[in-house]
């Protein structure tokens, strides 16, 4: 048994239909846990009581306790090349990603990127995430092994790309099939690793490599399926010369079945109303991705229309064009860009949307997302004063929201304190031993 004592946030409900009940605080809490698991989170006073004598407190007073943050969308092959100057999405590709991802045929080089990018996870608070791999085998496999040391819930696969990318990074429809089959063999369900096929967008998959997505989707019902959709004109324009029998852009990935429960795309700018009620009707989920969105200069996603669906909706920092691997700071640029849009996003719906909304996007709500009983223990403990500004702006903070407000406001990396999986801490500010 492990007792941890802070104030203790998490969500039961979405802000936006149940404004009145959809989140539990405990100013002075107690967050119990048993073998990884949530056994009970409620008041301290009341909860104390409970415990044995033997068992100690980790005693977080002054802090903050929110179950761990979910990114739905990023790169870990774009590590190295975050802020890289002046390039908008189609010669970014060009530019930079595709000249990176080649580095990752050299397996050393993935299991050290691989390392440090889950390091930088944690060390911002973020717990579980939905990973682009490479082309390349040996970057899934160097992925997953970094992910499954630190026993988090992560989910990746193989890039699949038959054509309109540079011969070193091309597979054929044949072999991504068969590569990704051994992959999900080896990984799908390992600890708390799930798989998810991997068409990097349209225009980079023929017709028959999106068949083939579509025949593991058919094998392996509990698989997910990640990909891009949207996000640039020029882009739009390029799917409309490929496949010009297609509606949309979203129609095309429609045609070959891959929407439906376990499907996200990141991005959906460019989509008209058709296409958002397809999103809906099907429980395809979205990555809201502002940081690199703004940065490529790609247009401004449409939270209101989305929620009018409603369409199930995620963050994701879109690492390397987005420029921070802090979900708060995306928060920050998915504030403004909403104002953009007309709409008001509240700090509620926000830090909903990082945890028990995610997890419901991703089907996941069942093990995470909350600290319900039996659910996987994976937190962030959060300093809201963590720098002299935060310290001046939380001492005039009117309640619970403006708190919150606050820190996806000028929240970063330096307000997370530690990083626990499973109940197991994985990283601490202080340097300190976990």
């Amino acid at each position: 048994m492990q007792a941890f004592r802070a104030s203790i946030l998490d969500f039961i409900d979405d802000p936006a239909s149940a404004p009145e009940h959809c989140l539990r605080y405990f100013e002075d809490g107690l967050l119990l846990i048993d073998q990884g698991l949530v056994s009970a989170c409620g008041d301290y006073a009341s909860l104390k009581s409970t415990l044995a004598e033997d068992v100690e407190i980790v005693d977080y007073s002054g802090r903050l306790i929110m179950p761990g943050f979910i990114d739905a969308h990023l790169h870990y092959a774009q590590t190295d090349i975050i802020a890289s100057h002046g390039s908008q999405l189609l010669d970014w590709l060009e530019r930079y990603t595709f000249p990176e991802e080649r580095r990752f045929s050299d397996a050393a080089h993935a299991q050290q990127t691989a390392g440090f990018f889950i390091q930088e996870l944690l060390r911002n608070g973020t717990t579980t995430a939905l990973v682009f791999a490479t082309v390349h085998t040996q970057s899934v496999d160097a992925i997953f092994a970094a992910a499954a040391e630190q026993n988090m819930r992560l989910i990746s696969g193989k890039v699949m790309m038959d054509r309109h990318a540079p011969d070193f990074l091309c597979d054929t429809a044949q072999s991504s099939y068969d590569d990704s089959l051994a992959l999900i063999q080896k990984w799908h369900h390992h600890q708390r690793l799930l798989y998810a096929v991997t068409p990097r967008f349209a225009p980079t998959s023929s017709p028959e490599q999106l068949s083939m997505a579509q025949l593991l989707l058919n094998q392996f019902p509990d698989l997910y399926l990640q990909s891009h959709v949207a996000e640039h004109p020029g882009e739009v324009e390029w799917v409309k010369s490929l496949f010009p029998w297609s509606r949309s852009y979203l129609d095309v990935y429609d045609h070959f079945g891959l929407l439906g429960d376990r499907s996200l795309y990141a991005h959906c700018i460019h989509l008209d109303d058709a296409d958002r009620q397809r999103l809906a009707v099907s429980g395809t989920a979205v990555a809201f991705c502002p940081s690199s969105n703004l940065f490529l200069g790609s247009g401004l996603f449409d939270m209101q229309a989305m929620l009018q669906q409603p369409v199930n909706i995620t963050i994701g920092t879109d690492v390397g064009a987005g420029t921070s691997f802090s979900l708060l700071k995306t928060l920050n640029d998915g504030y403004k860009v909403c104002q953009l849009g007309g709409y008001n996003l509240s700090p509620l719906q926000a830090f909903y949307l990082l945890t028990l909304g995610a997890a419901r996007a991703l089907y996941l709500d069942r093990k995470l997302g909350n600290f319900e009983l039996g659910k996987e223990a994976d937190f962030v403990v959060l300093d809201l004063h963590s720098t002299p500004l935060m310290r001046r702006r939380m001492a005039h903070a009117q309640d619970l929201a403006d708190q919150l407000f606050v820190l996806m406001l000028l929240g970063d990396e330096r307000n997370i304190a530690a990083t626990y999986i499973m109940g197991n801490c994985c990283y601490r500010a202080d340097a300190a031993p976990c």
